[in-house]
């Protein structure tokens, strides 16, 4: 296992209490933020209420920016098993789709591949050839690229799971939080027929209709939905005659795939009234029908459906006290774009290191200010990214003309690489004090001359000192850190101007020099975010 705990213990027996976190929510968001603190040495429980693995059908896919969160804890073999399990069902699809439409044609029966990223805007989708992946954005990724797409929820949330057990997290299912009475000391958790428990620290991560939230009292503005939107796995007859990916008709948006009985429709007569009643075959199959005109595709068996709307809402702040907030208990929209799940990773990973060093007492309370002050604006750019695209769907005139218009922009070289940057994630940065272009950036994933990449020393869930000069004064200035800071030194032929940087333990830069720079500003850097031992 490449991953190993803080040896720092947490101080929870010393304070009382029961565990230094509990985290609301199994989902894969909730599970990755308790391997996360975990890995920094806090004790963690994780609550959730459903008593097995959702297999409902959700997320269908992971970003370049969530991919590499995975790889830099070492669970790139996992993902990538799970991509290659979905490239082929893709694959096999596409195969049968085009079987059936050129049968007798004397067409070749062999399966298209499936384009080298996935990715929509509003239902327009991107075209490989026009993606200029020479573009500085997508310069060091490493081998994570591409890795997680098509990756489902259910997948990614096994992999998790497995990953929280072999760090040792707790998992209680069939468990609900009822309630929580929060302190200046700790939080007792109401956890039902479970009992009571004491903890330093409270995380939902339970879902848009937070528990925690609502019970903690944090705001939770944002825009009124307009759209009743299904997506489900059927069996059905008929389906040949659908369009095969996304279609825009003059009711809506439906989908058809990417694998066998997949569906989605999308319909602007406003939100459903009751999401949680069961969705049945023939609510499906008469929304189906509305939408694609097809009046005679029939559906028989549902595997599994939901519905969604475009509601869009984000708390006005992700931390009250010990109470906290992450996924989509922090921020709803619609999953255009299959931002969501990503959102939520990126959540966890620049939550889970803070917390755990507040938890270990080697760093101050105000660290976690910084979660919010971080988080807060990528969660409100992918509110207005999916609400943009609402407008771009809606069936009206103005918004078809307007749909026209990106249409063009996006089937353009310039205009397909910007969407893929900002659907990909790597556009992502913090202001982080420094005035060198890689500060507050995802770091690159550099080849280091000892054979190894930037992300392989990632996996233990510390910061990295990467000096690049075999420096020893720079290599000094961490010393007094401990545990905190891993220090490497190797070279990088790729990168000979880069002669050192410091990654925090989410992956992102603090610090970064070139040349004949002094690193006089590492000075700053290293005690900002960590506590010298």
């Amino acid at each position: 296992m490449s991953e190993s705990m803080a040896t720092t213990d947490s101080k929870n027996d010393k304070n009382g209490v029961d565990y230094d976190v509990v985290v609301a929510g199994g989902g894969p968001v909730g599970l990755f933020l308790a391997g996360e603190l975990r890995l920094g040495g806090a004790k963690v429980l994780v609550v959730e209420r459903l008593a097995e693995v959702d297999e409902t059908i959700k997320a269908g896919g992971i970003n370049t920016a969530g991919a590499v969160s995975l790889y830099r804890r070492g669970l790139l073999p996992e993902l990538a098993a799970a991509w290659e399990r979905n490239r082929w069902r893709m694959r096999a699809f596409l195969g049968d789709q085009d079987r059936e439409r050129k049968q007798g044609a004397g067409a070749s029966d062999a399966p298209r591949t499936p384009p080298k990223f996935a990715g929509h805007f509003a239902g327009i989708m991107m075209r490989g050839e026009l993606f200029d992946d020479s573009d500085p954005a997508f310069a060091d990724i490493g081998p994570a690229d591409g890795v997680g797409l098509g990756v489902p929820q259910v997948e990614l949330e096994r992999i998790l799971g497995a990953r929280a057990e072999r760090l040792g997290v707790e998992v209680r299912r069939g468990v609900e939080l009822t309630g929580f009475d929060a302190g200046d000391e700790g939080v007792v958790v109401h956890l039902g027929s479970g009992g009571d428990v004491r903890a330093g620290w409270l995380v939902g991560c339970d879902g848009g209709r937070s528990t925690v939230r609502k019970l903690a009292g944090i705001d939770f503005p944002g825009t009124e939905p307009e759209i009743t939107g299904y997506q489900a796995v059927v069996e059905m007859s008929g389906g040949e005659r659908l369009g095969v990916g996304w279609n825009t008709t003059d009711v809506g948006t439906y989908v058809n795939g990417p694998f066998p009985g997949r569906i989605l429709t999308v319909e602007f007569d406003g939100p459903p009234a009751d999401r949680s009643a069961p969705v049945t075959a023939g609510e499906l199959q008469a929304a189906l029908r509305r939408v694609s005109g097809v009046a005679d595709v029939t559906i028989h068996e549902v595997h599994s459906s939901t519905r969604f709307t475009d509601n869009a809402r984000q708390a006005s702040a992700y931390r009250k006290g010990r109470v906290l907030l992450a996924g989509d208990a922090a921020h709803v929209h619609s999953p255009f774009g299959g931002q969501g799940l990503n959102l939520g990773l990126g959540d966890a990973m620049n939550l889970g290191w803070k917390l755990a060093a507040v938890v270990r007492g080697t760093a101050p309370d105000s660290l976690l200010d910084s979660y919010t002050a971080e988080r807060h604006p990528i969660g409100a750019w992918v509110l207005d990214w999916t609400r943009a695209q609402i407008a771009v769907m809606r069936p009206d005139r103005h918004a078809r003309a307007l749909r026209r218009v990106v249409t063009d922009l996006a089937l353009t070289t310039t205009g397909t690489t910007y969407l893929v940057q900002q659907i990909s994630g790597v556009w992502q940065h913090y202001d982080l004090p420094g005035e060198h272009q890689l500060t507050g950036r995802s770091a690159p994933d550099l080849e280091l001359s000892d054979g190894t990449r930037l992300g392989d020393h990632l996996h233990h869930g510390r910061a990295l000192l990467l000096d690049l000069a075999d420096d020893p004064k720079l290599r000094a200035r961490a010393e007094g850190y401990g545990d905190r800071v891993d220090v490497v030194t190797a070279g990088c032929p790729g990168r000979p101007e880069l002669t050192g940087l410091l990654v925090r333990p989410d992956g992102f830069v603090a610090w970064a020099a070139d040349g004949d720079d002094r690193g006089d500003d590492l000075d700053d850097a290293l005690p900002r975010w960590f506590v010298a031992a």
